[in-house]
């Protein structure tokens, strides 16, 4: 360089630092006039470019330099720099790769490399060369938040909180991001710290709604439901039509059980993201609470319908059992059948499917599976079932004159153990068909000594003693289970009351006239609930009691039966059916009775004197003592208590 283009050189360098930069170019320029290769005077002029926010000028001149100083890598760096201020992060990158190629040992590239690898997103490539810039440099802060910061963008949460928890115990005074730190700590389901720095967050930025959204899941996954709530109340203020949370907001609305507010929201979800499974299958989950069960279905098959090849066993499962509900059984049978395809030893599984062959009248079916299920444990219900399968299939073989499998089948059912008396009956009309009078004779005294309210029995025996054992075609009884409740008759007005008032406003109803003494009417009013809750024993039991004060005994008999079939360990419908059975002084099954009730009350004291008077009755006085004292010892009636000391000395005489 020429003392003059050196005199020039140094009046640019002065303006420079008096940030006059066109001045600077100019002194610049004339040096260049002067000496026109000089790689120092093209590399200010560079500088002053880029300071000028000349961006192509400088890379043309440092490209000149370039030519000049081909092995300096360094003029790279502000190449790179220049094109990183640009935004033109691949280009950036590109120079920064030739310093790295050309000046290896300029470690502190790797910062820079790792800085425009960031912005690509390439943050694995990011993550090593920050690594490899902090193994000489290791305090530096600005590049251990880029690392946490890279770390938690890849989805690598646990070593995001590393460097984060590491950065904030350096200096918790100066740390600032509890934003990244708060949703790093919530991905690694550390919810209860998450909190503990998101709030921070929405303290230094309430602004924020996304560190408001954090906060919200993160009460959300620790059952804080009030407090998500309010951050997503604040969520919604700042921007109403953010409809991306609406469906963990639907969720939590959903958990809090504001069933119609989450179906609201999971909605507005579904018509913004209508691919999403998840949200079909959410909004189900809340349908079927409510018992809404076409609504269910519907977002259940559009679940599975998106799921296409990864189908969700327990949708397949829910549907099974809306469909059984629905009592659609051929459709409930199919996803029962495809549950089982992936689930094929599920107990619970099989039993349903048995159970829906059952209804659909595929006895053997049912049967079979019952079977199945009873060589693994001992289910009482899984054996209830099957008696009740195999008398459904005796009858079936009954009305086809298959006498044989008839009996057979029935046999089965009695060998199991069956309550139902039209088992016995069966096989009383399955002998009588085969002319077997004898057998014919036994299994109707049977049936008749099972249920003596079924008049059909006994009138049906009646007539085949009369018919001298004569073999007649005799027409079956369409009534093939005792455990089945009949259906109610209402009248027409009752019936159009049924359609607005619930089951609990008409046992209400009859409550009230029951207080009056209106037999008739109150009898209406209970069988009217029960047309829509037919499984209510304390209702069944209301009318039995009603019968037995109208004493009308086998109309008592028959709801006091029904109360403990919807319910067996139902003690007072126990209770009362014995009380009927003693009055009729059927001791035998009036003693059954109270002994079922202590078996499943022990301290059920009316009990005890009500079989100390049947044993009484039946001249078993130890029996009949013992009972009368297990009764003091429990009994808070005194006038009672008085009765029973009085039989008690009597019977000690």
């Amino acid at each position: 360089m020429t003392p003059e283009a050196n005199s020039l050189y140094q009046q640019a360098c002065s303006a420079e630092y008096k940030e006059d930069y066109k001045t600077a170019v100019d002194k610049l320029l004339q040096a260049l006039n002067i000496s026109s290769n000089d790689v120092m005077i093209y590399t200010k002029l560079a500088g002053v470019y880029s300071e000028m926010g000349e961006y192509e000028k400088a890379l043309e001149t440092y490209a000149r330099v370039a030519e000049l100083k081909p092995n300096d890598g360094y003029i790279y760096l502000s190449v790179g720099s220049i094109y990183e201020n640009q935004g033109k992060y691949i280009e950036a990158l590109q120079a920064y790769n030739k310093v790295l190629e050309m000046c290896p040992e300029y470690l502190y590239n790797y910062l820079n490399i790792a800085n425009v690898q960031y912005q690509l997103r390439d943050y694995k490539s990011a993550i090593e060369n920050y690594n490899k810039f902090l193994a000489t440099y290791s305090k530096h802060t600005e590049a251990r938040e880029s690392l946490a910061s890279s770390y938690l963008n890849d989805g690598n949460y646990k070593s995001a909180v590393n460097e984060y928890e590491n950065l904030y115990q350096a200096n918790p005074t100066r740390f600032k991001d509890f934003s990244n730190y708060g949703l790093a700590l919530f991905e690694t389901q550390d919810y209860t710290r998450a909190v503990e720095f998101l709030e921070r967050a929405v303290d230094a930025d309430p602004d924020n709604t996304r560190n408001h959204i954090s906060l919200a899941l993160s009460y959300q996954e620790l059952g804080k439901n009030d407090l998500a709530l309010a951050q997503y109340d604040i969520v919604f203020r700042q921007q109403p039509a953010l409809n991306s949370i609406r469906f963990d907001y639907g969720n939590l609305l959903a958990d809090m059980g504001q069933n119609e507010a989450a179906i609201e929201n999971y909605k507005i979800y579904i018509s913004n993201y209508p691919d999403n499974p998840e949200a079909y299958r959410n909004i189900g989950i809340v349908y079927k609470r409510l018992n809404k069960l076409d609504e269910t279905i519907t977002n259940y098959e559009k679940a599975l319908q998106l799921q296409k090849d990864k189908k969700d066993i327990n949708i397949i499962e829910d549907l099974a059992q809306c469909y059984h509900l629905k009592k659609d059984y051929e459709n409930a049978l199919q996803y029962y059948n495809e549950a089982l395809t992936l689930k094929k030893d599920d107990y619970d599984l099989r039993y349903n499917k048995a159970i829906v062959l059952h209804a659909m009248g595929n006895y053997n079916d049912a049967v079979a599976i019952y079977d199945e299920l009873l060589t693994q444990k001992n289910n009482p219900d899984v054996k209830s079932n099957l008696s009740a399968a195999l008398v459904a299939l005796g009858d079936k073989y009954l009305q086809e004159h298959n006498y044989s499998l008839a009996t057979e089948t029935f046999d089965r059912a009695v060998k199991n153990g069956t309550k139902d008396s039209y088992a016995y009956f069966g096989l009383a009309k399955a002998y009588r068909a085969c002319d077997l009078n004898d057998k014919a004779s036994e299994y109707y005294e049977k049936a008749i000594a099972m249920a003596p309210e079924k008049i059909e029995y006994s009138d049906e025996f009646a007539e085949f003693i009369a018919s001298s054992n004569k073999a007649k075609d005799v027409k079956i009884s369409s009534e093939n289970s005792s455990a089945e409740i009949k259906e109610v008759v209402l009248s027409d007005d009752t019936k159009k009351e049924a359609d607005t008032l619930t089951d609990k406003e008409f046992i209400a109803k009859g409550d009230e006239n029951y207080k009056k003494q209106d037999y008739d009417a109150s009898i209406i009013n209970y069988k009217a609930a029960l047309e829509l809750n037919p499984s209510d024993e304390v209702t069944l039991l209301k009318l039995g009691n009603i019968y037995k004060i109208k004493n009308d005994n086998k109309n008592a008999i028959n709801f006091y039966k029904k109360s403990i079939v919807v319910n067996p360990n139902y003690a007072d419908g126990w209770f009362n059916l014995g009380l009927v059975y003693a009055n009729e002084e059927n001791n035998g099954k009036a003693k059954e009775c109270f002994h079922r009730v202590i078996a499943l009350n022990p301290n059920y004291s009316y009990a005890y004197y009500a079989l100390g008077l049947a044993y009484d009755q039946d001249g078993d006085k130890k029996e009949a003592l013992n009972n009368y004292k297990i009764f003091l010892t429990q009994n808070k009636d005194e006038n009672t208590a008085k009765v029973v000391r009085q039989k008690i000395q009597n019977l000690e005489k």
